[in-house]
């Protein structure tokens, strides 16, 4: 199978996915895999990746659908009138956050490849009221966005999923005004996986099978004309995301892979959250 042919078919089994998630809820997997809640609510496990329950009371209904590994609008603060944009907004958690935070001076662009999920996030911003924030159909590699536009670019456990991930920094960084800053939530890892999970669809969009090493993750940051790459905080992914989940045991089945395999692939996992600054 030729480079182009694999990204497709990446491109197609993760849009598949998060249609079916954006029309019949879960997590990050089309059968509540590995970056979504096991058997603990959506709320409890946005809580442990970073949200407070202040700000989860005050989003839409339907907005959080548990897909995140962190919570990008708490690396740094927001100010009032900036523009933000979210790369993979899903159901408009992120935008809706930063909303608040930016002001009805502000704005909010929410960037996702899945009609499904785009819709939704439209019907959460008009359910809340929210006159700040709007949704684009899009790619994260060819943003739909202007030049030196925004101020701020967010993204929470999207990236992993891009088979191009030098081309997603370079569109950050082309849409960036100087001087504008990139606060992401990802998920990275410490060595390199077993080539049988690297190569398992089920696992790429999961969330594991399409991640980075974390320093190669960085370079490419670096690369795309990056400053001030700052790692502000590593976590292990909650183990029970991992571990706990049924969907995890039937894809390991399927893989062949042995319980010291799966342990030793769970502690492979780390949330990242780090800040980046475009040069003025």
């Amino acid at each position: 199978m030729s480079k182009e042919d694999r990204r497709n078919e990446l491109k197609k089994a993760v849009q598949e996915g998060y249609s079916s998630i954006a029309k019949e809820g879960g997590s990050c997997c089309p059968q509540d895999s590995c970056c979504g809640p096991t058997d603990e609510s959506i709320t409890s496990y946005s809580e442990k990746l970073g949200y407070s329950l202040e700000e989860l009371a005050k989003i839409p209904e339907g907005a959080d659908l548990g897909l995140g590994c962190g919570n990008p609008t708490a690396l740094g603060s927001l100010k009032k009138g900036e523009v933000v944009l979210d790369l993979g907004s899903g159901a408009g958690l992120d935008c809706f956050l930063a909303a608040q935070k930016v002001g009805q001076e502000g704005k909010v662009v929410g960037i996702d490849m899945t009609q499904d999920m785009v819709s939704k996030a439209r019907e959460n911003a008009k359910n809340g009221g929210y006159q700040n924030v709007e949704f684009r159909l899009g790619e994260i590699e060819n943003l739909p966005v202007d030049d030196n536009s925004v101020d701020v670019i967010l993204s929470n456990c999207v990236i992993n999923l891009s088979p191009e991930k030098g081309k997603v920094f370079r569109e950050a960084y082309r849409v960036l005004k100087p001087g504008g800053r990139m606060m992401i939530s990802d998920v990275v890892l410490l060595k390199e996986l077993p080539e049988k999970v690297k190569n398992s669809l089920e696992a790429y969009i999961g969330c594991v099978a399409g991640a980075e090493e974390k320093n190669a993750y960085l370079n490419v940051v670096k690369e795309a004309g990056f400053k001030k790459v700052q790692v502000i905080e590593e976590t292990p992914f909650p183990a029970d995301a991992v571990l706990g989940d049924p969907a995890v045991g039937e894809i390991s089945r399927g893989l062949g892979l042995s319980g010291k395999e799966i342990e030793e692939i769970a502690g492979t996992v780390v949330s990242l959250k780090f800040m980046a600054h475009k040069g003025k």
